[in-house]
C-alpha cells in the first residue's frame, strides 16, 4: 500500500473522529440544557375540550356560591393550571385537581409550590371520567354541556348537599339552583351556575294515616298527600340537598331527608306540629 493511500486514510479517519466528537459534544450539550418551561396557550387542544383559563373573579364567585369552607373536600374536574384548586386550598379546603395533560399537572404543582401550598393540594394526572371523586363535597368544572351531562349520573348519585359550580355551561335539563355573573375583572365566560345534589325521595311514603306519593325531577318534587278519596296535590315541592319543602292542602311542610326517613314540621291553621314520614317497602 502506498504512502499516499495511507495518508489519505489517516486524514479520513481523523475527520470522522472529529465529526463524531462534535456530534457527541452537541448531544451532550443539548442534554445538559434545561428543558424550556411549559407555557400553556389559550385554545390549546385537550382530551375533551380546549384550554381556556377561568378568570380569578369567577373562580372566587363559584367558590362563594358553593359556600366553600375549610371543612370541605373540593375537586376541580379538568383543573388546567390549578388556579381553582389553589384558591380552594387558600380558603382551607382539602383540594384536588384532576387533569389529563401531564404538562398542566406539572405546571399546577409548580404554581402551588410558589404559593407555598404544595403539601395542601393534590393534582392527579387522570381522566375525569375514570377517576373517583365521590368523596367531594364541592365540585367545580369548566366543561362543555355534553360533558356535564355525561358526568351528571355520577354526580346525582353523590351525597345529597354536594355543591356543583360550573363556569358558563349547564347540565342539560337539570336546572341550576343559582346563577350569578361576575361583572368585575372578568371579560369572557363570566357566568357561574350552582347545583345542589338533591336527596332521592321519589316513591311511596307514609306519615301517620296519610299516604304520600312523590315524583321527582331533580330538585323539583310533586305528587299527593292524604288517604283514598281525600288526596291533596303536592305544590311548590323543592329539595335543596336533603332539605325538602312543599305545600299540601292547608299545610306547609318542611323536613330533612335521611335515607328512608324524613322529619320536620307542618304548619297549618297557625299551628306548627312535628311531622315524620317513612318510605314504603
Amino acid at each position: 500500500m502506498s504512502t499516499l493511500i495511507l495518508a489519505r486514510r489517516t486524514v479520513l479517519a481523523l475527520m470522522l473522529s472529529c465529526f463524531a466528537a462534535a456530534a457527541f459534544s452537541q448531544a451532550a450539550f443539548a442534554q445538559a440544557q434545561p428543558k424550556p418551561a411549559f407555557e400553556p396557550e389559550v385554545g390549546q387542544a385537550g382530551k375533551d375540550v380546549v384550554w381556556v383559563p377561568t378568570a380569578q373573579a369567577l373562580v372566587d364567585r363559584m367558590l362563594d356560591m358553593a359556600k366553600l369552607t375549610a371543612k370541605d373536600i373540593h375537586y376541580d374536574l379538568g383543573s388546567g393550571d390549578g388556579r381553582t384548586v389553589i384558591t380552594a386550598a387558600r380558603r382551607g379546603a382539602t383540594a384536588y385537581g384532576i387533569e389529563y395533560n401531564p404538562d398542566m399537572v406539572q405546571l399546577s404543582r409548580s404554581n402551588a409550590a410558589k404559593e407555598k401550598l404544595a403539601g395542601k393540594v393534590t393534582f392527579i394526572h387522570g381522566d375525569i371520567f375514570e377517576t373517583d371523586f365521590s368523596t367531594a363535597t364541592v365540585i367545580t368544572l369548566f366543561l362543555l354541556p355534553d360533558l356535564n351531562v355525561k358526568l351528571r349520573p355520577k354526580i346525582l348519585d353523590m351525597k345529597p348537599g354536594t355543591r356543583i359550580a360550573s363556569n358558563s355551561f349547564t347540565m342539560g335539563d337539570w336546572k341550576s339552583d343559582e346563577t350569578q355573573t361576575a361583572s368585575k375583572d372578568c371579560t369572557s365566560y363570566c357566568t357561574a351556575y350552582l347545583w345542589i345534589v338533591p336527596a332521592k325521595v321519589a316513591g311511596n311514603w307514609t306519615s301517620g294515616k296519610d299516604e304520600i306519593k312523590f315524583a321527582q325531577e331533580y330538585q323539583m318534587v310533586h305528587g299527593s298527600v292524604g288517604t283514598s278519596g281525600k288526596l291533596a296535590p303536592v305544590l311548590n315541592g323543592r329539595l335543596r340537598g336533603d332539605e325538602l319543602s312543599f305545600t299540601a292542602g292547608e299545610g306547609r311542610y318542611t323536613g330533612k331527608v335521611s335515607g328512608d326517613r324524613m322529619e320536620g314540621t307542618v304548619t297549618a291553621g297557625g299551628k306548627t306540629s312535628p311531622w315524620v314520614a317513612v318510605r314504603g317497602k
